[in-house]
């Protein structure tokens, strides 16, 4: 009985010491990431993995790291118009978005999901596709450790140069050379405004040959640029009231 306690007692002390040392090292991770640029994530390996294995010769990965300042001010500004107008001021969750979604699901068959920009950075960076529980909590905690760690604008330079603005078109720069033929410095709020057109489904939506939804979308996105105020909007992105660092 002393034997089966003691080994139990070596178990419990293995498993949180192997939990304390998986937390110190995304700590480390996520804090590492703050000044170096991921050169891919896990996004990536995965997509580029199920295009080996299903043998998929369309795939062709395009990913060009920039910096922000060498982004348009007009892209970063149509994608929060787009997908999250108040990632300035939370801190990483949209409850009122997410409130929405989870009573509109109640009465639809079609999913609605309310991930923030940080939420998407956060599961693009560290995670796997698909539905569960324990992927939900480990993008929320990585999510938190994101938001915690890097200023505002380090989170949008990272989401801008990892979300998949087409099929296997990874950032800002590569979608820009892809579809406009031109640097990202150089995009115009119609051209920020269809990529960000596209991201709900970057692989049936194309901003190449935009579809009458996608181009309401931009319209829509336009409207919505114009409404935050313009590119300005996010010169002080960090120095949002309660957003110290």
């Amino acid at each position: 009985m002393a034997r089966q306690r003691s080994f139990f007692g070596r178990l419990l002390r293995g498993v949180l010491w192997l939990v304390l040392a998986c937390v110190a090292a995304s700590v480390l991770a996520v804090a590492a990431l703050r000044w170096i640029n991921p050169p891919f994530t896990a996004f990536m390996a995965e997509a580029q993995i199920a295009a080996w294995t299903s043998r998929d010769s369309n795939y062709v990965s395009r990913h060009s790291w920039v910096d922000l300042d060498q982004i348009s001010p007009n892209l970063p500004l149509a994608v929060v118009a787009s997908e999250d107008q108040k990632f300035p001021e939370h801190w990483g969750f949209d409850v009122a978005a997410i409130e929405k979604a989870y009573a509109l699901n109640q009465h639809s068959h079609k999913v609605r999901g309310a991930s923030t920009i940080s939420q998407q950075v956060a599961k693009n960076l560290f995670l796997w596709s698909g539905r569960s529980y324990f992927r939900k909590g480990l993008e929320a905690y990585f999510t938190l450790l994101i938001e915690g760690l890097w200023p505002k604008r380090r989170i949008l330079e990272v989401y801008l140069n990892i979300a998949e603005f087409g099929y296997g078109t990874y950032g800002a720069e590569a979608a820009s050379q892809r579809f406009f033929r031109k640097p990202a410095t150089r995009l115009t709020r119609g051209d920020a405004a269809v990529l960000a057109a596209v991201l709900p489904n970057p692989e049936r939506l194309s901003a190449a040959a935009p579809t009458r939804y996608v181009q309401q979308r931009r319209e829509w996105i336009l409207g919505q640029m114009q409404a935050l105020g313009g590119p300005e909007m996010l010169d002080e992105i960090d120095a949002y009231p309660n957003r110290h660092r």
